[in-house]
């Protein structure tokens, strides 16, 4: 009976430590496994619509439906969240993403553009669902320790998505040994690996973050009266959530355009899958790999610094995507690898920014509503970068995409003159 004794809030706090690591745990685990399902389909996605259509213009398409089919996904896995915890909603999401892998197999089988664009459309809950996780991740965090919690369960999907491309060619072979196109071989491990993930997070995510954080959240209301005045005020929360929002939005958009065209722009050159894949690996590896970094980095010195930077970042990759020849492999490698870098470094900032901001009665759903907002520029991304590239080139839809990061700069520099 003593464990539930009222001095049992200062018990509660060990347990809380010792559930983050646990979370965390099986948080990088699920993220390996996600991160491979993630990182295969987006190799591919793009090469297989335009096998089908035969038509550069569209070949943004695909990008442009997970990506939208992420927002749908982003709402309905944050409402979830929101009202069950964080179990259930990452699980579903990484099941529906499961469903969508072979919704594209089939559609590949029966050369079907139609039932592609549907699967591909809730293929993107898997895309949604591995960005919703770092927010499981910093449920328990300390504030001072939030972005590197958050780095912690990004990081993790960096060996999934550096292993995924680098299977595209492995994968599209035993796909034509199955009767099944070549390039539709990839999703045969995106829908395992999502699958395998929702299983693991089903399983041993116990304690669910979100409802524990709540539970000591409302055992601390009784033993400190000025809590109530901690949080910001109603302006100062509504401009950090609009500022972290814009952070991971333009990075975003940026980062999905120039992402989603360099394996066309490199294919249209004479590269094989494999060489795109091995781009798109650096590429990915970039996005998620540094976060350890990144996290202390933001944690250290300020979510603002390290919102700007992830302009300039931004800014640097497209110049040398532009600049970088056709057949320049390593020069591309090294553009996609800015590229990437400049997208982590908004990311968690980004999401730095608005778990500081937001109260923790609402937010999941805020989360989830934040994620919708970053899945539609993705979309927005995908879908303008085809039209773009076939209305003008690669050069030019890289360069664009690095001069508008640049509007990051003056959002950052309003914000902190205004604190």
């Amino acid at each position: 009976m003593t464990p539930h004794t009222p001095a049992g809030t200062t018990a509660r706090i060990p347990d809380a430590a010792l559930s983050q690591r646990r979370v965390l745990r099986v948080l990088v685990a699920s993220q390996v496994l996600s991160g491979a399902g993630l990182a295969a389909g987006v190799t591919v996605g793009a090469l297989l619509a335009q096998d089908m259509l035969g038509s550069t213009g569209l070949a943004g398409l695909p990008s442009a439906l997970f990506t939208a089919g992420s927002a749908l996904a982003a709402v309905t896995v944050g409402r979830i969240s929101q009202t069950r915890g964080r179990r259930p909603g990452l699980s579903a999401g990484y099941l529906a993403g499961a469903a969508g892998s072979a919704g594209v197999i089939v559609a590949a089988v029966l050369d079907s553009p139609v039932l592609l664009f549907l699967a591909l459309f809730v293929y993107g809950a898997g895309t949604a669902t591995n960005l919703q996780a770092r927010y499981a991740g910093a449920d328990l965090a300390a504030p001072g320790h939030r972005a590197r919690a958050v780095s912690t369960v990004l990081v993790a999907t960096t060996l999934g998505g550096v292993v995924g491309p680098n299977l595209a060619a492995p994968t599209g072979t035993l796909a034509e040994h199955l009767g099944i196109p070549a390039l539709a071989g990839p999703f045969i491990l995106s829908g395992l690996a999502y699958a395998l993930a929702a299983v693991v997070l089903a399983v041993w995510l116990r304690p669910d973050p979100l409802l524990l954080a709540r539970s000591l959240a409302r055992a601390e209301e009784g033993r400190t009266a000025t809590a109530t005045t901690t949080p910001a005020a109603p302006d100062e929360g509504r401009r950090g959530v609009v500022l972290g929002t814009l952070v991971m939005v333009l990075t975003q958009l940026v980062m999905v355009a120039i992402m989603t065209m360099t394996p066309v722009h490199m294919h249209d050159h004479g590269h094989g899958t494999a060489a795109s894949g091995l781009v798109i690996a650096i590429h990915i590896g970039a996005m998620y790999l540094p976060s350890p970094l990144t996290g202390r980095l933001v944690d250290r010195h300020g979510r603002m610094k390290i919102a700007a930077a992830s302009g300039i970042t931004l800014l640097a990759a497209g110049i040398l995507a532009a600049a970088a020849p056709g057949d320049s492999v390593l020069l591309l490698a090294l553009a996609l690898a800015l590229l990437g870098l400049g997208w982590n470094f908004g990311l968690v900032s980004g999401t730095a920014i608005i778990t500081d901001t937001v109260p923790l009665a609402t937010r999941a759903r805020t989360q989830g509503l934040v994620d919708v907002s970053i899945a539609l520029a993705g979309a927005t991304g995908g879908m303008a970068s085809g039209i773009m590239v076939a209305a003008t080139s690669y050069p030019v839809l890289a360069l664009t995409g690095g001069v508008l990061s640049l509007a990051l700069l003056p959002a950052v520099v309003a914000t902190t003159h205004r604190r």
